[in-house]
């Protein structure tokens, strides 16, 4: 084993320890505990963040305290299973996205399972849309961005807006996203033993809060069975070592046989959402993100 790989594999030893902290199976510990990792991980005295108010439901800006991007902005649909997660916990990933990109981010609290299953969320983040749209933003000035099941809910989003004959975003950037809730791709078999983060027994109850007794494959559940026809441009970001490396692969095939332009970079050594830990990896990752915005936005 190389210095490298052996590096790495600490790494990925200490994911595994920090996650097993996390993952609790009392939902409202498990919630608490990732509050508890944003505001430790996520704060920065470069970034400002402030509350707003979405029709009732809680909305955050996360912005760069220099000039910026305005005309942009970013719409960021937080993870968790769609039974975890928060603003506050996105702050891992929205200060790094503000950063990096210049633009201002909008993160939002939509309601989670196994209170509010499938579809609150999507109706929540339609109501995240529409308050962007009343802002005065154009669709296309609007990149949605999402990791994990927020990666999911920003697809099943784009294909809502899509089956109402609505504009569609500039570009979706997504980052592990959870694509398939059959479970059904090979890497839940041939990554099992290495993913830090993630087992299919976690997976098994997170489906099972979200979408008690739906068929799996409606595309606004699982959106890898969507028709991605006409949609924007997407830039897909995974691990290498996790379970859901299947999800991200079989979407890239999809959009590319869907004619959409997608790019898809896997991580070699990293886990699920590793844009998360402080790590030479994740830097560069979201530099990517930033050069994705910067194509598509000119």
């Amino acid at each position: 084993m190389s210095r490298d790989e052996k590096k790495n594999q600490n790494l990925m030893n200490l994911i595994r320890r920090v996650h097993g902290l996390v993952e609790n199976t009392d939902i409202e510990k498990h919630r608490h505990s990732q509050d508890q990792i944003g505001a430790m991980l996520g704060n920065s005295r470069e970034i400002r963040y402030r509350e707003t108010d979405i029709d009732g439901m809680y909305g955050e800006w996360v912005s760069v305290n220099r000039a910026h991007r305005k005309k942009s902005v970013i719409l960021h649909c937080h993870g968790g299973g769609y039974s975890t997660g928060s603003s506050l916990y996105a702050r891992t990933l929205t200060s790094k996205l503000a950063s990096s990109t210049s633009m201002n981010v909008l993160c939002f609290d939509y309601r989670l399972a196994p209170e509010h299953p499938y579809p609150a969320a999507l109706e929540d983040a339609m109501k995240a849309w529409n308050y962007l749209m009343l802002l005065g933003y154009g669709a296309r000035d609007v990149i949605l961005t999402g990791d994990s099941a927020g990666g999911n809910l920003a697809l099943s989003l784009t294909l809502k807006l899509k089956e109402e004959k609505r504009l569609l975003p500039g570009g979706l950037i997504l980052m592990s996203p959870w694509t398939d809730l059959t479970s059904s791709g090979n890497s839940f078999q041939t990554k099992a033993d290495v993913d830090p983060v993630l087992d299919k027994a976690y997976i098994d109850r997170m489906v099972e809060a979200y979408a008690p007794g739906l068929g799996l494959e409606d595309p606004f559940v699982s959106p890898l069975f969507g028709n991605f026809e006409g949609f924007p441009p997407v830039y897909i970001q995974v691990g290498e070592n996790e379970i859901l490396l299947s999800d991200s692969k079989r979407l890239y095939q999809a959009m590319s046989e869907a004619g959409v332009s997608v790019k898809m970079d896997i991580y070699p050594g990293m886990w699920h959402v590793f844009q998360m830990s402080p790590v030479k990896a994740a830097r560069e990752a979201m530099n990517k993100n930033a050069e994705f915005v910067y194509d598509i936005r000119g």
